[in-house]
């Protein structure tokens, strides 16, 4: 049995897309770079169905699942969603958006998650623009173990291995740690350690922000499931939306976040508003493997 598949990266965090269901067993042996096709995670679209009111099952949009490379599935995917989004146009069963300015609403759709569903605009140039769902700073959004409810972590210490960070925690569907300390090669410990942080139930996605002016920062994350990659589109949120709560960034306006992979534009609007997300994804190839 063959296993047909397309490759895509987003700001070099590549992923396998697929169309059928998989294992997560074999997403991980897919994912191994010396024996399979390599990727720091494989993407499996589905159609999302719904019973009509004359009881026939219709078909209703696209759904997204990410299994990362090490077999766990987190619930969101900011490069990956884009790669879908674009494949989903590249394979013609979705629109390309219209030019900024004309009624754009009418061409976007929209791409369930486990972490609710997200609009998509695929426009000119490989760009991919995303409504991310809205942030929470609430502690139960992000799984953090023995804080009060009503106390969000905002630029709070906590103890790390054998030194206090000043942190930022921060849901965008999947659970962010944000520091805008500057660390140097300490993070390469640090990363791994607030990963799986005793606060997070769920563990975390560890971010490490510097300003590097009224419109930019430089981010590195330490991905659940991945390690350091190139990039990570949630992660980026979460930075941009943790220097807005710490008035290191301006709100509503956008923001320019710098990955290893390159650079995607952020926009934190008013809370319990949609964050925008605007960044390449690009097809690399097609191919089969056996199954």
């Amino acid at each position: 049995m063959s296993l047909h598949f397309s490759k895509y990266e987003g700001l070099g965090n590549d992923f396998i897309v697929v169309e059928h269901d998989l294992t997560e067993e074999r997403a991980v042996a897919l994912c191994d770079r010396h024996r399979g096709i390599g990727a720091d995670g494989v993407l499996i679209i589905s159609r999302t169905r719904s019973d009509g009111r004359d009881g026939q099952e219709r078909d209703l949009g696209y759904r997204m699942l990410v299994i990362n490379a090490d077999g766990s599935v987190p619930e969101m995917c900011g490069n990956g969603i884009r790669c879908v989004a674009q494949h989903l146009v590249r394979t013609a069963r979705a629109p390309m958006s219209s030019p900024r300015g004309s009624s754009r609403g009418e061409t976007g759709f929209v791409i369930e998650t486990d972490a609710g569903p997200h609009e998509c605009h695929v426009l000119a140039g490989g760009m991919v623009e995303v409504m991310m769902r809205p942030a929470s700073l609430a502690p139960s959004d992000i799984g953090l173990v023995g804080v009060p409810a009503d106390r969000p972590l905002i630029d709070a210490p906590v103890d790390v291995g054998a030194r206090s960070l000043l942190i930022t925690a921060v849901s965008m569907g999947n659970p962010h740690v944000v520091t805008f300390e500057d660390l140097g090669e300490a993070r390469l410990t640090l990363g791994p350690l607030l990963e799986k942080h005793p606060l997070f139930a769920r563990g975390a996605n560890a971010g490490f922000a510097k300003i590097t002016g009224s419109n930019s920062l430089d981010l590195r994350v330490f991905e659940r499931g991945a390690g350091w990659t190139e990039a990570c589109g949630t992660g980026a949120c979460a930075a941009a939306v943790a220097a807005v709560e710490t008035s290191r960034a301006q709100r509503g306006q956008p923001l320019a976040v710098r990955l290893p992979g390159g650079v995607l534009t952020i926009t934190v609007f008013e809370q319990g508003s949609r964050v925008c997300m605007t960044g390449p994804a690009r097809h690399v190839f097609d191919g089969v493997v056996s199954a």
